[in-house]
């Protein structure tokens, strides 16, 4: 029994599987924003596109792809006319709530600059 629980030095400086698959997939730009813009609910499409100025469509689809195929995120098709698409969060992806406001808050105490968004706005949210 002993024997199972001895470990090097490396392994035990290594980092977390839990963290590594994180950041495979949070490490990537935008991934963080799109989770942070669909906290409050779903939204279609294009108003992601808007709500997060600098990303192209091919990288929203992509990332919404891979967000998707990790289980945080849900694609509904509303039937219309016109047809529209819209995004939400899902259980898992709802429950990282807390990790991403707390990742705010330290970056608002630790990290120069306020971001691109004017104090007044981000104030209040």
């Amino acid at each position: 029994m002993a024997e199972d629980r001895v470990h090097s030095v490396q392994a035990c400086k290594s980092v977390d599987d839990g963290i590594t698959r994180v950041f495979e997939l949070f490490g990537k730009r935008w991934t963080g924003l799109i989770v942070a813009t669909l906290l409050p609910g779903r939204a279609y499409f294009a108003e992601l596109r808007r709500a997060i100025p600098g990303i192209s469509e091919r990288m929203l689809s992509d990332r919404l792809t891979e967000l998707a195929a990790a289980g945080l995120v849900v694609r509904e098709v509303d039937a219309g006319p016109p047809l529209r698409v819209a995004y939400g969060l899902t259980e898992a992806g709802s429950a990282l709530e807390p990790a991403l406001k707390e990742l705010g808050r330290w970056a608002a105490a630790h990290l120069e600059g306020g971001g691109a968004c004017p104090r007044e706005f981000r104030d209040g949210a």
